[in-house]
């Protein structure tokens, strides 16, 4: 796996979606505690940005266009209008440094448009 260092933990907010774009994808980081969660950042509905005003609670990010929201372990949506799952990433962190490989999914939802 090639990881590539996108951020570091002190600066992410805890539960805020945060935009970074490695090798040209987008993906949207949460925070929860010592634990960071990566999903591709394209709701699946209409190519909006997840983390552009989106809304993170329980273990779902809520696009703030109209109010897909995707669980970020599965990448599934779980609610309306948005009915196709998003990518989602392993992050490693070492030590303050967030590490994530956007190029190996761990599931297999298709890449969306962005």
């Amino acid at each position: 796996m090639a990881t590539t260092k996108v951020a570091v933990l002190a600066e992410l907010d805890e539960a805020v979606p945060h935009k970074v774009v490695v090798d040209g994808v987008p993906v949207c980081l949460v925070r929860f505690g010592d634990t960071v969660k990566a999903v591709h950042d394209t709701c699946s509905h209409q190519e909006w940005s997840l983390a552009d005003g989106g809304t993170v609670y329980d273990n779902a990010v809520e696009c703030s266009l109209h109010g897909s929201s995707f669980d970020l372990d599965a990448g599934r949506p779980s609610s309306l209008p948005a009915t196709r799952p998003i990518p989602t990433f392993a992050v490693e962190l070492d030590g303050d440094a967030v590490l994530l490989d956007v190029t190996a999914p761990t599931n297999d939802a298709p890449f969306p448009d962005h």
